[in-house]
């Protein structure tokens, strides 16, 4: 991870919140005091330790302190969030955070005690009548012959020598239909090319500030990379929608992250992480109705097909060496950094123009015939993609933000971003 990257040291596993509710009966007269002068004190400590993101302008009361002398370029960018504890400023006109917002029903948590305080009488052990004491008495045993088993149906080593497992991801009798299928979802969870004109207050380079931030949170939890661009796809289609101050665009970009990790991830972090790496800019309470809110925007429609599921495809029906597949996989996240111009891409498309054009880098092959009948893309139609992702990749070392050439860096990924591209490209 890069210089910029998020600190995170082992003691920051406790939280102070985690602190203070661990030992109750110590928070009594003079341990309470003593408590919460070490709490204070271990927080100062964090937050002088790690790299958060903030908000997007130029702020010279307030510059988050990093690990020793060293700066984020995030950090020059950007100013104290709306929610930060530090202080409060008061705007000269008071705009809403969000143009549209659509608050819960007053009352809806009352109703919701009142119902099941009701439930719990009703179940009350002492109200039942004779007729439920019936049916609890003991069914009559029934004898049958039959042969028990007690091995697991989940354990690998009963299974025969000569069976073997099937990847899903293989069974060509379905292969046609799953990537239709895939293919109409594009562009039903297809975000708007030209959202950004119409936000007052955010820009594309406020954007790919958030997006490489996020990359780094996905490298700090371990997270999947279909995790990072399922989180990307919900901040477009979020701001799609919705116009956003600056102050909360860390927000949004945390929520979505919160979202395709409960979506994607097996063991996904909690809320409290998320709150964490945030340095508490943001509240728990804000998390969960910006997670609400954009559910609702998002019309639950989280199973939105990405660069990665294209990818996927692609290399089952041509076989590549895994060099080509991390350099194609580098190309797709460069791909959503910038906003401009590959909004107006499909998935689709950008995952077929970073196959060939890794691809081609690597080896000089390109496009086969048969993924030209698979997808039905020719390449003098992913010419115009094949052109603007190359030249991202052409100046990605001189780009502002340098996340995703850091991650790629490590023998994970085969070191594929530190190799030169190619300046001239003469596709067959």
């Amino acid at each position: 991870m890069s210089s910029q990257g998020i600190a995170l040291d082992a003691a920051d596993a406790v939280y102070p919140e985690n602190q203070e509710n661990t030992h109750p009966a110590r928070l009594r007269g003079t341990h309470k005091s003593r408590l919460e002068n070490h709490e204070n004190a271990m927080h100062a400590n964090k937050t002088s330790t790690r790299t958060v993101l903030g908000a997007l302008a130029n702020n010279p009361r307030r510059q988050p302190a990093l690990r020793g002398s060293k700066q984020s370029s995030a950090s020059q960018v950007l100013k104290a969030d709306d929610c930060s504890k530090s202080y409060v400023e008061k705007p000269v006109a008071k705009q809403p955070a969000f143009q549209i917002h659509v608050d819960e029903p007053d009352g809806a948590c009352s109703k919701k005690q009142a119902s099941a305080k009701q439930a719990t009488v009703a179940c009350s052990p002492l109200t039942l009548n004779p007729t439920v004491t019936r049916l609890r008495q003991p069914l009559a045993t029934i004898d049958l012959a039959m042969e028990l088993s007690f091995d697991s149906p989940m354990d690998m080593s009963i299974v025969e020598s000569e069976e073997r497992t099937v990847n899903v991801n293989e069974v060509t009798e379905y292969a046609a239909e799953i990537h239709n299928h895939l293919r109409e979802m594009e562009i039903k969870c297809r975000p708007k090319a030209g959202y950004m004109k119409k936000q007052p207050d955010i820009t594309n380079s406020m954007r790919a500030i958030l997006v490489d931030w996020l990359v780094e949170v996905g490298e700090e939890y371990k997270l999947q990379n279909e995790t990072l661009f399922l989180a990307v796809n919900y901040i477009d289609r979020f701001l799609s929608s919705m116009s956003v101050l600056r102050g909360k665009l860390q927000l949004v970009g945390t929520a979505a992250m919160l979202l395709a990790s409960k979506f994607e991830e097996i063991y996904p972090p909690d809320v409290a992480a998320f709150v964490y790496i945030t340095d508490y800019s943001c509240p728990k309470e804000q998390m969960l109705k910006m997670e609400y809110q954009m559910l609702k925007v998002l019309s639950f429609d989280l199973a939105a097909p990405t660069i990665i599921q294209f990818l996927n495809q692609y290399f089952r029906q041509q076989k590549v060496c895994n060099q080509v597949e991390s350099l194609s996989l580098f190309l797709g996240e460069l791909s959503f950094v910038d906003a401009d111009p590959f909004l107006k891409y499909l998935p689709s498309q950008i995952a077929a123009a970073a196959f060939i054009l890794a691809n081609y880098t690597l080896t000089g092959a390109s496009w086969s015939k048969h993924l030209t009948k698979t997808t039905g893309y020719t390449l003098e139609d992913l010419m115009p993609c094949i052109k603007d992702l190359h030249r991202t990749y052409l100046g990605a070392a001189q780009h502002a933000q340098q996340s995703v050439r850091e991650k790629y860096k490590s023998s994970k990924y085969h070191e594929v971003s530190l190799l030169e591209p190619l300046q001239n490209l003469t596709l067959n």
